[in-house]
C-alpha cells in the first residue's frame, strides 16, 4: 500500500510538473470569444500576407496581372485526369478492354494540358508562396502514375517485337497489336490482374493474327497453350505473385487518394494557408481530415459492392486467404496512432511545458494506437483459435472455427476509436465560438458514424442468414448513413481549420448552417462519383461474363 502511495505522489507531481497551471499558450480559459481579435492574431501567428487568391479576386492593384482563368483551367484539366480517365482507365484495365489505352493516353493529355497551364501562370503571376511544396508532391504523385503506365507501355513494345518477329508482317496485324486485340495481349500484364480476369478478354471476339514462332516467350497460340504457359510460369512463384499483385493494385488505387492530397495542397497554397508557424497544425488537420474523407467514400464503396471477392463488401468471403475490412481498418488505426504519438511535440521548444491541448491530442494518438492494436488483435485467427482454446472439445468446434474466417467480422473497436475521437473534438476547447460549433458539428458527424456502424453489427448479428453467410454484397443500409457521415464529417473536420475559421468571420461567413451545406453538398457531389466508378467498373465485369456466356 505504501508503494502504492508513493507510485501515486509521483505521478501526480510529474504530472504537475509537466503540464504547469493546466493552462498553456493554446489553451487559454474563459468563454469562448464571439468577434475576430485582429491584434491577437497577428502577435500571435504574424501578418497574413497577400496570396494567389486574394491577387486574383480581391486586390484591385493587380489587376494587369490577374489570370485566374489559368488556374481555373489547371485545375480542371488535372481533375479530369484523376478523378475522371484515371479510374476510367484502371476499371477498363481490370477487363483487358480495348478502350483501356484510350483512357491512359487522354489521362497523359490531360495532365499535359494541365501541367502547360500552370506553367504559364507561373510566368505570368509574382510568386505568392515562396518555398511551397505542392509542386514537388504532385510531381512525386505523377511519376507513381508514370511508373503505373510504364506497365502498359512495357506491354505493348513486348507485343510489337514478338509480332514482328512471328512472320509475314501486315497492317491490319499490326493495328491490332497495337490496339490490343491481338492474342498476344492475353498475358499483358503477367498474372498481376484478378485470376477471374485471366480467362478472356471482352473483346475476344475480335479476329486473330496468329503467328508461329519458336521462342516460347512469344508463342501466341492457342488459348489452351497460353494457359498452360502461364499456369508453368506461375505455380513456382505462386507467393511472389500475390506480393506484386497486391502491390500492384494498393499502388493503383492510392493513386486516387493521392490526387485527393494533391487536390487539398494545391487549395492550400493557391489561397495563401498552412504557412509557418500554422503549417503544423495545418497539417495535422489536413491530414487526420483526410484520413476520415477518404475512409468514408471507400466505406461508401464498399456498400455498394467494392471489394466483395475479398469479403470487404458485408457479405461472406468466396474464398479464405484475404484480409477482413476490419483488419485493415485496424491497422490504419493502428499506424496512426503509433506514428501520430511522437509527432505531436513538433514544433515546440525543448524543455517546454505540456500544454493541455498537447496532452489531449497525445490521449488521442495513444487511444489510436492501442485501440487499433487491440482490433488486430481480435482479427487475428491464431488468436481466436487462442481464445477459443477452452471450447476445442466440443465435436463440432473445429469446424466451427475453420467457417469462422469466411463470416462477416463483428470487430467494434475501430467505430469505437472514431466514435470516441468525434465525441471528445466536439467538447474541444476552442478560442472562439463559431470555431466551437464547428468543431461540434464534425465531432457529432464522426460519432454518428460509430453508431451507424454499430446499428450495423446489430442488423447482421441477429439475421438468421443471408448477409452473413452469402457472397453477394448485403448492402446494410445503416453503412450508407455511416459513410455519408464520416465523409461529410472529414470535409467539415477540413473546414475547422484555424485559417478557414478565421478567414470566414473575417469576410463574414462565420454562419454555421452555410458549413453545413457546403460540407454535405461536396459529399454527395463525392458519392455520385463513387457510384459512377464502381457501376461502370461493374457494368464492365457483366459485359465481359454475358460476351463469355455467348461464346464468343
Amino acid at each position: 500500500m505504501h508503494l502504492l502511495r508513493s507510485l501515486l505522489f509521483l505521478g501526480v507531481a510529474f504530472t504537475a510538473s509537466t503540464l504547469g497551471d493546466g493552462h498553456g499558450p493554446d489553451h487559454p480559459g474563459g468563454a469562448p470569444k464571439l468577434e475576430l481579435n485582429e491584434t491577437a492574431w497577428a502577435l500571435k501567428h504574424g501578418l497574413t500576407p497577400p496570396s494567389y487568391y486574394t491577387a486574383d479576386w480581391e486586390d484591385a492593384t493587380l489587376a494587369a496581372e490577374r489570370h485566374p482563368g489559368l488556374m481555373i483551367a489547371h485545375g480542371l484539366f488535372m481533375c479530369l485526369a484523376f478523378f475522371v480517365f484515371l479510374p476510367m482507365g484502371m476499371a477498363l484495365r481490370s477487363v483487358k478492354h480495348r478502350m483501356h489505352r484510350l483512357a491512359v493516353l487522354a489521362q497523359w493529355i490531360c495532365t499535359i494540358v494541365s501541367l502547360a497551364y500552370a506553367s504559364v501562370y507561373r510566368k505570368l503571376t509574382p510568386n505568392m508562396y515562396p518555398g511551397q511544396a505542392h509542386s514537388k508532391h504532385g510531381y512525386v504523385v505523377l511519376l507513381i502514375a508514370l511508373g503505373i503506365t510504364s506497365i502498359d507501355t512495357a506491354a505493348l513494345l513486348r507485343r510489337v517485337f514478338c509480332f514482328v518477329r512471328a512472320g509475314p508482317f501486315t497492317f491490319r496485324g499490326f493495328f491490332d497489336v497495337l490496339r490490343g486485340a491481338h492474342r498476344a495481349s492475353e498475358s499483358e500484364y503477367i498474372g498481376l490482374m484478378d485470376e477471374e480476369d485471366q480467362v478472356k478478354s471482352v473483346d475476344s471476339s475480335e479476329p486473330e493474327y496468329a503467328h508461329s514462332n519458336g521462342s516460347s516467350e512469344c508463342d501466341i497460340g492457342s488459348d489452351d497453350t497460353l494457359h498452360d504457359a502461364y499456369i508453368q510460369r506461375r505455380t513456382p512463384r505462386s507467393r511472389l505473385h500475390r506480393v506484386l499483385k497486391a502491390a500492384f493494385i494498393t499502388v493503383e488505387w492510392s493513386l486516387l487518394f493521392c490526387g485527393c492530397s494533391t487536390l487539398f495542397s494545391g487549395i492550400a497554397v493557391y489561397t495563401g494557408g498552412c504557412r509557418d508557424k500554422i503549417l503544423s497544425g495545418c497539417l495535422g488537420h489536413l491530414i487526420k481530415a483526410g484520413i476520415f474523407w477518404s475512409y468514408g467514400l471507400l466505406n461508401f464503396a464498399r456498400f455498394l459492392g467494392f471489394g466483395a471477392g475479398m469479403g470487404w463488401a458485408w457479405n461472406r468471403a468466396p474464398s479464405p486467404g484475404y484480409p477482413t475490412a476490419e483488419f485493415v481498418e485496424s491497422l490504419v488505426i493502428f499506424l496512426y496512432g503509433i506514428t501520430n504519438t511522437w509527432m505531436e511535440r513538433i514544433g515546440s521548444a525543448p524543455g517546454s511545458p505540456y500544454s493541455t491541448k498537447t496532452v489531449q491530442h497525445i490521449g488521442i494518438a495513444v487511444m489510436f494506437w492501442f485501440g487499433g492494436l487491440l482490433g488486430m488483435a481480435i482479427e487475428s485467427k491464431r488468436l481466436r483459435r487462442w481464445f477459443a482454446a477452452h471450447a476445442l472439445d466440443t465435436p463440432d468446434s473445429e469446424s466451427h472455427l475453420g467457417s469462422e474466417s469466411h463470416t462477416v467480422s463483428f470487430n467494434p473497436f475501430p467505430a469505437l476509436v472514431i466514435g470516441v475521437t468525434g465525441a471528445v473534438m466536439a467538447a474541444h476547447h476552442q478560442e472562439y465560438l463559431f470555431q466551437v460549433q464547428i468543431h461540434v458539428l464534425w465531432g457529432n458527424l464522426i460519432l454518428a458514424f460509430a453508431v451507424m456502424r454499430c446499428v450495423t453489427y446489430l442488423f447482421l448479428w441477429i439475421s438468421p442468414s443471408g448477409a452473413t453467410r452469402s457472397t453477394a454484397p448485403s448492402r446494410p443500409p445503416s453503412e450508407a448513413l455511416a459513410s455519408f457521415f464520416l465523409a461529410a464529417g472529414g470535409i467539415t473536420f477540413i473546414f475547422s481549420t484555424e485559417e478557414v475559421t478565421v478567414a470566414a468571420m473575417r469576410r463574414g461567413r462565420d454562419d454555421i448552417m452555410l458549413f453545413v451545406v457546403l460540407g454535405v453538398s461536396v459529399t454527395c457531389i463525392a458519392f455520385v462519383w463513387v457510384v459512377g466508378v464502381v457501376g461502370f467498373q461493374g457494368w464492365l465485369r457483366m459485359g465481359m461474363r454475358m460476351r463469355a456466356k455467348a461464346g464468343f
